[in-house]
């Protein structure tokens, strides 16, 4: 296979600025040079290449859209083609980098102390430190506000208890974004920075995944952890709170899928003119392939279309979160279809791992579940065109 060279059909580039092609040729590269060549084995292994992690901070991709700590301020379409180009990568790439930017450091940055900002976001910023996001439990995932997690105040300090599972990074994590109902406070969300070095926290790696297998998946156990009372995010207060951070990431994930797409799309092209059958002719002459090509260049350029208005409509401050479930919903679902349709154009070759076909369908299992299921949007945005819940 040729060197990825992008996929552009209606000549978006020209609506990028200068600064957002650099960027986003600079991690187009990276992941070709240092990241495509490991992927598969991890993979294999089920593990995340956490050596690459340096690199990563170095790059300034993580907090990238935050301003100060030694974040690099990036417009959101500029940070939006850093997870596109993650995510052609490996979905477990781009969760790990979601994670750290839209569900730690965002938190830190949005509802922190400036003592706190100024302890953890620049090492954050750096790769020196990592973090998770501890919202999910194992009885409550569509519905968060059902959480049993429980902080009590005790004194001048917080004792948390409860349980959360798919925890993106958490037996690599210093630090966990905990969410919990405060019982001095009518049960209200709060946020809480806990240290994983604190006596009673647990991380456990979840075992026998088919999906986002280069990627760290963790049960977390908070038994009688004790915090001070500075550890609290002072300006968190209700769900709104955390699911303020799930759009962050969830603007980021959109922008993921299309780079899935994009890397099956890609594979599926090249080998359509390369795979011969019948009067030794390639099969991108046959009208059958040449129907699933053209369906995943279109909805890969609807996809495109969509990611860089939510972006333009976000750095004006104009987005609303069910633009951001459109985006999300949508583009998931187009990767996961072009992901089957490429897999069905290579034949029985789309199975093996020395293509990127299966790796992506498996994972995209999980994106388009996590963040907010694709049926969830779809109440979220019938809800905005309706003025009516059906939740």
């Amino acid at each position: 296979m040729e060197k990825f060279r992008g996929v552009d059909y209606y000549r978006i580039e020209d609506l990028l600025s200068e600064e957002e092609r650099m960027i986003r040729d600079t991690i187009r590269d990276w992941v070709e040079a240092e990241f495509l060549p490991v992927v598969t084995e991890h993979h294999r292994a089920g593990t995340f290449p956490v050596s690459l992690i340096p690199k990563l901070g170095e790059m300034g991709v993580f907090g990238a859209t935050l301003k100060g700590y030694g974040c690099l301020g990036l417009n959101n379409v500029a940070y939006g083609l850093v997870m596109q180009e993650l995510e052609r990568g490996d979905s477990g790439v781009r969760s790990f980098v979601s994670v750290q930017s839209a569900l730690v450091m965002y938190p830190i940055y949005s509802f922190g102390s400036e003592e706190q900002k100024e302890l953890w976001l620049p090492p954050l910023q750096k790769g020196e430190k990592l973090g998770c996001f501890g919202l999910t439990e194992p009885d409550f995932g569509s519905n968060p506000g059902g959480m049993r997690t429980r902080a009590r105040k005790v004194g001048n300090e917080y004792v948390l208890n409860g349980e959360k599972m798919w925890i993106t990074s958490g037996t690599i994590a210093d630090l966990a974004v905990i969410w919990a109902k405060v019982e001095n406070e009518n049960d209200q969300v709060r946020g809480f920075l806990v240290e994983t070095d604190r006596p009673g926290f647990r991380a456990d790696d979840v075992h026998g995944k088919w999906s986002l297998r280069a990627s760290v998946t963790s049960g977390l156990s908070l038994q009688d952890v004790r915090i001070p009372e500075s550890n609290l995010l002072p300006k968190s207060g209700g769900l709104k709170s955390p699911l303020m951070c799930l759009n962050q990431a969830r603007y980021g994930i959109a922008w993921g899928g299309v780079g899935a797409a994009m890397a099956c799309y890609d594979c599926a092209l090249q080998y359509s003119k390369l795979r011969k059958q019948f009067r030794d002719q390639p099969i991108a002459s046959h009208q059958l392939v040449q129907e699933k090509l053209a369906w995943m260049i279109t909805e890969i350029t609807k996809a495109q279309l969509l990611v860089l208005q939510v972006g333009r409509l976000k750095d004006a401050d104009k987005v609303e979160h069910q633009h951001i479930s459109m985006a999300k919903r949508n583009n998931v679902w187009m990767a996961l279809e072009c992901a089957r349709m490429a897999r069905d154009i290579l034949g029985a070759n789309g199975i093996a791992d020395d293509y990127p076909i299966m790796r992506h369908m498996m994972n995209l299992e999980s994106v388009k579940t996590y963040e907010g299921t694709h049926d969830i949007h779809t109440l979220i945005i019938g809800s905005s065109v309706t003025g009516v819940d059906a939740f």
